[in-house]
């Protein structure tokens, strides 16, 4: 289900001391380390750290511990930005293609924005040819899609992210 035909109002931020904080910090650096690891580092019990974590779990703070993945190496070195505008925001048409782009090969994040464009889709594919027939074979199918403007990506870096300070 998408975040758009979910009715369930926006969570109130969470109420984190220091010591959460730290756990999260350490673990969006390395979301492997270890519960030892973990709480040397944050200097608390392993018993408190296991418990902290498993709230910060429950009441959804931490949602998933990913991979990052280089792309390149997997065959995927050409990324993009996919602008798509469209020509009705009738609910229903913006919920069924939120639900298609979400779903197009090679989607790695699909943003419904606000502004001049509805949606924006980051990509990332094999060639300039798949870039383009991604485009065609994927996003322009639909009636609903008015226009779209790709942006080749040069490079990509991770930001500062929420608990830097």
């Amino acid at each position: 289900m998408s975040e758009l035909s979910s009715k369930k109002p926006q969570a109130a931020p969470a109420s984190l001391d220091g010591t959460d904080l730290a756990i999260l910090a350490a673990l969006v650096e390395d979301g492997r380390m270890t519960n030892a690891a973990l709480a040397a580092r944050v200097g608390v019990a392993e018993s408190t750290c296991a418990y902290r974590v498993r709230a910060l779990r429950q009441s959804g703070v931490i949602v998933s511990v990913n991979a990052r993945l280089n792309l390149g190496a997997l065959g995927h070195p050409i990324h993009a930005i996919v602008k798509v505008r469209l020509g009705s925001h009738n609910r229903e048409h913006v919920r069924n293609l939120y639900d298609k782009l979400v779903a197009v090969p090679g989607a790695l994040t699909v943003l419904h924005v606000g502004g001049d464009d509805d949606f924006l889709l980051h990509v990332a594919v094999e060639s300039p040819e798949k870039l383009r027939d991604l485009i065609l074979e994927h996003v322009t199918i639909y009636p609903v899609v008015q226009r779209t403007e790709t942006q080749l990506v040069f490079e990509v870096r991770e930001g500062r992210g929420v608990l830097s300070p």
